[in-house]
């Protein structure tokens, strides 16, 4: 028989890169900052060097510098047994390299909460292993390109006729900070660059204008929406209680509560006892389950059918003032949120006031809960509010998610804002 030969061609651009985003990840690895440098900035033909992918472990340069500071659980004993340590700590030598080649990488434009293959951003890494210094580098990366994506949104809604030369520092800062916005917890590992945009942390592929149009699922402990999303559910009563107490402590005070949902905090709030109570809800389905459960008719009650969006600058033209707000919508982005407290509670809470939000933001992932507590501090004092934040221990929810599409929560702990103006 004669012999057959294989005469495939050989890629040899597809072996090169390969190797190169290897070379890569071992600098990162072994915290090799001067060749970093060299294959990053002059050596390497890859267009998104930084952010290169190893194609079995997902690992991004960051994830390597980070991952390779988890101490070897391993250890061999005097008589060259092999023990296991089960508590082993960090190196602190080891970890000093990484803090400097972590700033390194993003500084070159590495994503800070990309996915690797185990579903694990660099920050998640980092908290897991117990290097917290690395974990709050990449906290502060997530609220620098969050806080530049905010900047980039009101550049967009400028005018033709703005500054232009402003309009080019913007974009100039743009390129030279990659600025993705918090990752859906639920989504499949990729090798890819995972940039999703953020509108719940349960949802965010659900715009509230696809939620209002939707047929809901509504029964005793939860409301969920035509695909299984969780809009709102009973073991979030315990939270709900604290925040009612918290904004109306004495009786006869004005509340004034955006999002109905399945009306635990009204409940509340109307065992605190208001004069006046308004209520804002937008879909249709929940303010026919409100009236058949015959809140139009409780004392004192107001209900508004609609959008705050459009029902909020009525209230305030025609002079109504609250003592206190409550805000917990679904589906809407934080920038959406962001305009309600910068553009609506100051023109609708009194000025010895308190005002607070269900604080859901990224609590799909506890990197991306401690990334936008800290957005929402900085957007808040911009503002002209104080927020003052109560840790509240959240109970197992093993058997709270079924039927329900993805876990919107996975934290231990509920961060309960309680804001107000700035003396």
């Amino acid at each position: 028989m004669p012999e057959v030969i294989d005469d495939t061609a050989v890629h040899l651009t597809e072996v090169d890169i390969d190797l190169d985003v290897q070379e890569i990840l071992l600098a990162a690895s072994q915290h090799d900052q001067s060749k970093l440098r060299q294959l990053l900035r002059t050596q390497s033909m890859l267009p998104d060097a930084a952010n290169v992918k190893d194609t079995e472990t997902g690992f991004s340069p960051l994830h390597a510098a980070i991952a390779a500071c988890e101490p070897d659980t391993e250890t061999v004993s005097t008589n060259g047994a092999t023990t296991s340590d089960s508590n082993p700590s960090l190196d602190a030598e080891t970890v000093k390299s990484a803090v400097e080649t972590v700033k390194f990488l993003l500084q070159e434009g590495a994503i800070w909460n990309d996915l690797d293959a185990n579903n694990e951003t660099p920050g998640c890494i980092a908290r897991r292993i117990g290097a917290l210094e690395l974990y709050e580098l990449i906290v502060d990366a997530g609220v620098r390109a969050e806080l530049l994506l905010n900047r980039l949104d009101a550049y967009e809604e400028l005018s033709d006729d703005d500054d232009e030369e402003e309009k080019a520092e913007a974009g100039a800062e743009a390129e030279t900070e990659t600025a993705p916005e918090l990752v859906d917890a639920s989504a499949e590992p990729t090798t890819e660059t995972t940039t999703t945009t953020t509108a719940t942390p349960a949802n965010p592929e659900v715009s509230n204008s696809q939620y209002l149009e939707s047929r809901l699922n509504i029964s005793n402990d939860r409301i969920l929406d035509a695909d299984q999303n969780g809009v709102m559910m009973a073991w979030e009563s315990d939270i709900m209680r604290k925040s009612a107490t918290a904004l109306l402590p004495t009786p006869g005070l004005k509340v004034l509560n955006i999002g109905h949902g399945m009306g635990i905090v009204d409940g509340f709030f109307q065992e605190q006892g208001p004069a006046v109570h308004h209520i804002v809800e937008a879909h249709e389905e929940v303010v026919t389950e409100m009236k058949r459960r015959g809140w139009d008719t409780k004392p004192g009650v107001v209900i508004h059918q609609g959008r705050w969006q459009d029902i909020l600058p009525g209230l305030v033209a025609a002079g109504e003032t609250f003592d206190a707000i409550y805000y917990d919508t679904f589906a809407e982005s934080y920038g959406d949120f962001r305009d309600f407290f910068s553009e609506q509670v100051i023109g609708l809470l009194e000025q010895e006031g308190r005002w607070g939000f269900f604080n859901g933001m990224g609590a799909d992932r506890q990197i991306s809960y401690d990334v936008y507590q800290k957005v929402a501090e900085m957007d808040l004092f911009e503002a002209g509010f104080d927020v003052q934040w109560e840790e509240i221990a959240v109970p197992k929810l093993d058997g709270e998610w079924e039927g329900v599409r993805r876990a919107y929560w996975v934290v231990d702990d509920y961060r309960l804002p309680l804001c107000k103006f700035m003396d």
